[in-house]
């Protein structure tokens, strides 16, 4: 009798795809190693392609293999996905959105598209979570988020972009700094200083602006600290540790001895994005989109 291709061939698969250990894929799935073999054997053979390479020391996916762990990881996140949406509808629920956003977005348009949401349509939930530019597309792109707000001067096939917020620069300072709102003229005033910024893993559009804002106005800024979050970022402005260029609107929300001073006479601008993907088929985005 010819085999056939059954969900555990996909879920064993995927196991060992992710250890790249047959033993350790094993122990996750709670079989033994040879049987684990012999499923994966078979659906090589059923599928008729390679989908690893063995050897003594250490186990890789082929191309195929490849290939197949990215599509049945998105296929896998669309049934969860759909099963959830299934049990939230069945309880009167309009569906959840699942977002993903950067920290200074949380301060602008995705702050008020849930306050909206939440006026125009409150049984839709929404699952939040902060997460970089980079790792966004692949949540957009496997089907993990179905809304991103990042800041992205492009955005792979399949993903629609839609700039939503164009924000002015500021200088974040220790709140003893001696420059103020009427003797802060310009950024130069600063060059000597010790500056901390977002990191280019946050953004390297965003990161390659502050650089030109610094440059276009005759310094290359010491970088002595980097980081990802804003709080980080301030708290060590706070400790007299360096200044921080950021967007203007990431001024709100932190309680920390900070000022911000409005960078005159540029014409940078930090441009937030919100993106999603072309074919979702999450039936609820439709009525989100409308606020944007």
């Amino acid at each position: 009798m010819r085999h056939q291709l059954e969900l555990r061939h996909f879920t064993y698969f995927l196991a060992v795809a992710e250890e790249l250990h047959f033993r350790k894929a094993a122990d996750r799935l709670f079989i033994s190693q040879p049987g684990l073999s012999r499923q994966i054997k078979q659906m090589e053979e059923i599928v008729g392609v390679d989908l690893f390479i063995r050897s003594k020391r250490k186990v890789q996916l082929t191309s195929a293999g490849a290939y197949l762990k990215k599509e049945l990881n998105y296929i896998f996140n669309h049934i969860d996905f759909t099963i959830k949406q299934t049990r939230l509808i069945d309880q009167g629920s309009d569906g959840e959105i699942r977002m993903g956003f950067l920290g200074s977005a949380m301060q602008t348009v995705a702050h008020s598209l849930l306050v909206k949401t939440n006026e125009v349509y409150p049984n839709i939930r929404f699952s939040l979570e902060e997460m970089s530019n980079h790792l966004q597309v692949n949540a957009i792109e496997s089907d993990q988020i179905d809304l991103g707000f990042v800041r992205l001067s492009r955005v792979p096939g399949g993903i629609q972009k839609k700039i939503v917020h164009t924000d002015t620069f500021s200088l974040a300072l220790p709140i003893t700094h001696h420059l103020n709102k009427e003797n802060f003229k310009n950024i130069k005033q600063v060059a000597q200083e010790n500056f901390i910024l977002f990191s280019s893993d946050y953004s390297s559009l965003y990161y390659n602006k502050i650089m030109s804002i610094c440059e276009n106005n005759g310094f290359t800024p010491k970088v002595t600290h980097k980081s990802v979050h804003a709080q980080t970022i301030f708290k060590l402005v706070e400790s007299g540790l360096g200044v921080a260029i950021v967007p203007t609107s990431l001024q709100f929300g932190f309680d920390l001895e900070v000022k911000f001073l409005q960078i005159p006479k540029i014409s940078q601008k930090a441009e937030l994005s919100v993106i999603w993907k072309t074919d979702n088929r999450n039936p609820t985005l439709s009525k989100i989109l409308e606020f944007l």
